[in-house]
């Protein structure tokens, strides 16, 4: 069952990431407050570590336990480890680095180089069992129920790695799955399924952007089915779509309130 869905318009990309950050610092502090811990997805691309620069610089980053907080991908460029394009590197070098995490939940994707070489339906697996152990009975599902999962909108209403007219947007059993092919490079990732993506609490969609307008409007016109990922990627309570004014031109103003923090 899906949440309520709430629309979020920002005046540019800049106040979207700080705005973002700031929920996401309050969503995390809450989470550890009610349950002792907190499991956040976290994304790649321009607004996925936009955000993560935000919250480095945030002066209230230092409210959360980072020591408590498990942090996960929702999908990963099958690429060597430290590679600048991986997303788990990219995160690093925007935030991680520089708050003081407990390794052991800091939850990265496998990289092409590792344990499993290029086999990345082995990597995907081995993922999927990961997550798998994390999960608890209360979660009732194969993923922890995770207080935030972000993800970035592409232009072709593309998230994670799941891609228009892929075959991991058909994927009804397994959480994560390994992606050849992929229209954007590089070819070879590894991904969260949208029943993986679905066990969220909340599941937050960015978007910043001219390139970005017509995926906002088709898929907030109430599109769905196989060709426009985002439609499906909602989360159990609530669904959150934080756009600048660029990514939301083409949305009808009574979409979203018309002061939205």
């Amino acid at each position: 069952m899906s949440g309520t869905r709430e629309v979020f318009v920002h005046r540019d990309k800049d106040e979207m990431a700080r705005a973002t950050a700031a929920r996401l610092i309050t969503r995390i502090v809450d989470a550890q407050a009610a349950r002792g811990s907190a499991s956040v997805v976290l994304t790649g691309g321009r607004n996925g570590n936009g955000v993560l620069a935000a919250l480095a610089s945030s002066a209230d980053r230092d409210a959360i336990d980072w020591s408590r907080l498990d942090l996960w991908w929702g999908d990963e460029r099958f690429l060597p480890e430290g590679d600048p394009e991986r997303n788990v590197t990219q995160a690093r070098d925007a935030l991680l680095d520089a708050v003081p995490l407990d390794a052991a939940r800091v939850h990265a994707m496998a990289p092409s180089d590792g344990v499993y070489g290029d086999d990345v339906e082995a990597a995907a697996e081995a993922y999927a069992a990961e997550l798998a152990v994390a999960s608890r009975p209360a979660d009732h599902a194969a993923v922890p129920a995770f207080d935030a999962l972000l993800l970035g909108v592409g232009p072709d209403t593309h998230v994670a790695s799941l891609f228009p007219g892929h075959a991991g947007l058909r994927e009804t059993d397994r959480t994560v799955v390994g992606v050849r092919g992929a229209p954007k490079p590089p070819p070879t990732r590894i991904s969260l399924t949208l029943p993986a993506i679905r066990a969220a609490r909340e599941v937050w969609l960015l978007a910043a952007g001219e390139d970005k307008a017509e995926a906002a409007e088709i898929t907030l016109s109430g599109a769905g089915g196989i060709e426009t990922p985002a439609a499906g990627a909602y989360g159990t309570e609530r669904t959150l779509w934080l756009l600048d004014t660029a990514a939301a031109v083409r949305l009808p103003h009574d979409l979203y309130p018309p002061a939205s923090p």
